[in-house]
């Protein structure tokens, strides 16, 4: 179908410049031919030729230099994205890495506190055990403490020096049973 349009609309000029009128009885009297189309093909051809030659090489690089500037900006903004996306990935490691050591830390960290606590558990015990017995020896001591001071306070009392007599060898024994 393009094919027919596109004929036809080269056909169509042809055929008028083909229509005859006066002119084309003088050119036809001065050339001998009835129309100019085919020398202004040529023309047409040479103008276009020279055109060609004169104009493509420059029109070539500079969509040549276009295309490669473009190459090299798309190069360009690929290396930037991957870069980011490199940059993304290490930083994602790194959040990874810190989730997992944060972890750990709190791990550690309640460990360590219950272990702190079984410690101070434990010597909280020992202490309240050694005070306890702190508490029964102060307490023994107290009552032997009384019972002498009421005993001595009992013998000061009902007896004298005079009631009892003591030489100077039972003397040194009892003190000698006393410090042994």
């Amino acid at each position: 179908m393009k094919k027919i349009v596109l004929l036809s609309l080269l056909m169509v000029p042809a055929m008028l410049l083909a229509s005859g009128d006066a002119e084309s009885s003088r050119y036809f009297a001065q050339t001998g031919r009835e129309s100019d189309f085919w020398p202004r093909v040529i023309n047409f051809t040479i103008f276009a030729s020279l055109l060609y030659y004169l104009i493509a090489n420059p029109i070539k690089n500079f969509f040549k230099g276009r295309s490669e500037g473009i190459a090299e900006q798309l190069n360009e903004i690929e290396k930037k994205l991957q870069a980011a996306k490199d940059e993304k990935k290490e930083a994602q490691n790194r959040l990874d890495e810190s989730k997992k050591r944060a972890e750990e830390i709190l791990a550690d960290a309640k460990a360590e506190a219950i272990l702190l606590a079984e410690k101070i558990a434990t010597a909280n015990q020992n202490e309240l055990a050694l005070l306890d017995k702190q508490l029964e020896e102060k307490m023994s001591l107290e009552e032997r403490k009384a019972a002498r001071e009421t005993i001595d306070e009992i013998l000061s009392e009902n007896i004298t020096a005079d009631d009892i007599m003591l030489d100077e060898a039972k003397v040194v024994e009892i003190i000698s049973k006393k410090v042994a």
